[in-house]
């Protein structure tokens, strides 16, 4: 398994699907899609009051913003094959379109949050040789 911060974009695919732990600690769930052109999804795990916020203000069809670790997992499939999997543990998300316009950030303060527009390009652009794998 493999672990990187991401900062996604894209339509909600799939619409959250709340579920407790074995500890009663709220999980939420749902499908991202990151490319409006062809299907590129990717599957967003919400834990905590992050689960709560998620279940209560996104739903499907909004455009959101989303920043977690991005993980690649082994899963097995139904034929029993290994295939991987893309999750992203949600640390904070922002609706640009929807019911509501909702911005969760957790364990985060003012000074440490970015807004997305004062981000350049150059700031976020990575060369081949920095990718880890």
């Amino acid at each position: 398994m493999s672990i990187a911060k991401a900062v996604l974009s894209g339509i909600v695919y799939r619409a959250p699907e709340k579920r407790f732990t074995g500890n009663n600690i709220p999980v939420t769930s749902f499908t991202l899609n990151i490319d409006e052109k062809e299907q590129s999804l990717i599957r967003v795990i919400a834990r905590g009051n992050n689960a709560e916020a998620v279940e209560q203000s996104v739903s499907k069809g909004d455009k959101i913003v989303i920043e977690g670790r991005l993980q690649v997992s082994s899963v097995q499939a139904e034929d029993g094959t290994e295939k991987k999997v893309m999750e992203l543990d949600l640390s904070s998300f922002e609706l640009i379109s929807g019911t509501s316009n909702t911005s969760v950030q957790q364990n985060k303060t003012s000074d440490e949050v970015v807004k997305f527009s004062e981000v350049e390009m150059d700031d976020v652009l990575i060369g081949e040789e920095e990718i880890p794998f």
